[in-house]
C-alpha cells in the first residue's frame, strides 16, 4: 500500500516541525495560525522557509564544531 506525502511514520516529528515552522514564522514577523494558512503570499510562505533552513543549516554547522 502507497503513503500519502503528507502521512508521517513518527507523528511527534510532524508536531516538531509545526513548531518549528512556528518559531521560525515568528521571527520573521509572519503571524500563522493553527491549520490552514492558506492566506499567506508566496513572500512570507518563502521567507517562513528560508528561515527554517537558514536554521537547520546553523545547527549542523555548530554539529560539526
Amino acid at each position: 500500500m502507497a503513503r500519502s506525502g503528507r502521512s508521517s511514520l513518527v507523528p511527534e516529528a510532524r508536531e516538531a516541525l509545526n513548531r518549528f515552522k512556528m518559531e521560525a514564522a515568528g521571527e520573521v514577523g509572519v503571524t500563522l495560525k493553527q491549520g490552514y494558512n492558506g492566506d499567506l503570499t508566496a513572500r512570507q510562505a518563502g521567507s517562513i522557509g528560508g528561515q527554517m533552513v537558514k536554521k537547520m543549516i546553523q545547527a549542523y554547522e555548530q554539529g560539526l564544531k
